[in-house]
């Protein structure tokens, strides 16, 4: 062992030494408050799964084109009203 872990391995044991049965700790109340936070987390986690698993990422062609065609107006004015400022410089 290495001078350094043998060191921290000294303060380590002087700190179990000096452990406080007169303390409060966490107890049978803190671990089931631990695991209840624990298993919340995992449904949670299982019930994204879910849902992500039904998401479609890849986008299909015919969306593509109704959007493209409810869009044309909007962007067609907005391209004539560019074209209708004059340039500056």
């Amino acid at each position: 062992m290495s001078a350094t872990s043998t060191l921290a391995l000294t303060h380590f044991v002087t700190l179990a030494d000096s452990f406080d049965k007169d303390k409060v700790t966490p107890g049978i109340l803190g671990f089931i408050v631990f695991a209840v936070i624990g298993g919340a987390v995992w449904l949670l986690m299982k019930s994204m799964n879910r849902h992500m698993g039904k998401v479609d990422f890849e986008e299909k062609e015919g969306a593509t084109a109704s959007a493209g065609a409810s869009a044309s107006p909007a962007s067609a004015s907005s391209a004539a009203a560019e074209k209708a400022k004059p340039e500056a410089g």
